[in-house]
């Protein structure tokens, strides 16, 4: 329980790869503030799991509420940034609003909860930020103009960061996923065999897992493994890291 006495906020945290992420840090004794959309009586019930973790439902795209947000939450020794959000268009077709909200959530609500962290963490001597980033922090895929704008950008911003904060006890790194086995993904299965006239395990091997050499999800788990590893005194000079957890995706 190295990780009791410490506040850890994971934002998109109420499902997923965030939960998994709140789930690990918790278990280390960390006291979880938790973030994102969700029925409220599941996520009453995921506040009781996690040691009666607080919750805010605020809107990561709007600034007010992010910086409404971290006044409720005090005191931030944890910070992972994990919300985020996809559309699929070529750049001609691209929604000017869905760039804007992309843009948004994946890398200016980092940057937004990052500054409102670091004076807590800069007083205390002691901070870590973890960046959920993706291999598209690394490599491109066609019609993800946005994501991947936003990813490369998580991947810069973790990098200045860790400069900034080098001396100050605080280390910020980048975990880099390929794709994660969740019920987000497991539900674009069915109609995605509708629409390709393919079978269950052609859409996991030959569409989702295209890019993956070893042809497997990366489970949640093993990214909040990961995001507790940073956090450990072992990890002090693991810093503007980017971590890539890809079945060998961007080894290519």
């Amino acid at each position: 329980m190295f990780l009791k006495g410490k506040r850890a906020l994971v934002t998109g945290s109420t499902s997923g790869i965030g939960l998994a992420v709140a789930r690990a840090l918790h278990a280390e004794g960390a006291e979880i503030v938790l973030n994102g959309f969700g029925d409220a009586e599941e996520v009453a019930a995921l506040q009781a799991k996690l040691g009666d973790a607080t919750w805010s439902d605020a809107d990561l795209t709007d600034v007010s509420a992010i910086e409404a947000m971290m006044a409720k939450a005090g005191g931030i020794d944890i910070l992972v940034n994990n919300a985020g959000m996809q559309h699929v268009s070529p750049v001609a077709d691209f929604p000017p609003a869905k760039w804007d909200a992309i843009i948004a959530l994946n890398l200016s609500a980092a940057f937004h909860t990052a500054r409102l962290a670091i004076p807590h963490m800069k007083a205390a001597g002691w901070g870590r930020i973890i960046n959920t980033a993706s291999a598209h922090s690394l490599v491109a895929s066609p019609f993800k103009s946005a994501y991947v704008a936003a990813k490369h950008g998580i991947a810069g911003l973790t990098k200045t960061l860790a400069l900034e904060l080098a001396q100050d006890g605080i280390t910020v790194n980048a975990i880099s996923p390929g794709y994660v086995w969740t019920p987000l993904v497991e539900n674009q299965i069915p109609d995605t065999m509708a629409a390709r006239n393919l079978s269950r395990d052609e859409v996991i091997n030959d569409v989702l897992l295209a890019k993956q050499p070893t042809k497997s999800f990366v489970q949640p788990e093993d990214i909040g493994e990961l995001a507790v590893f940073l956090c450990r005194d072992a990890a002090r000079n693991v810093n503007g890291a980017n971590w890539s957890i890809d079945g060998g995706w961007t080894a290519e």
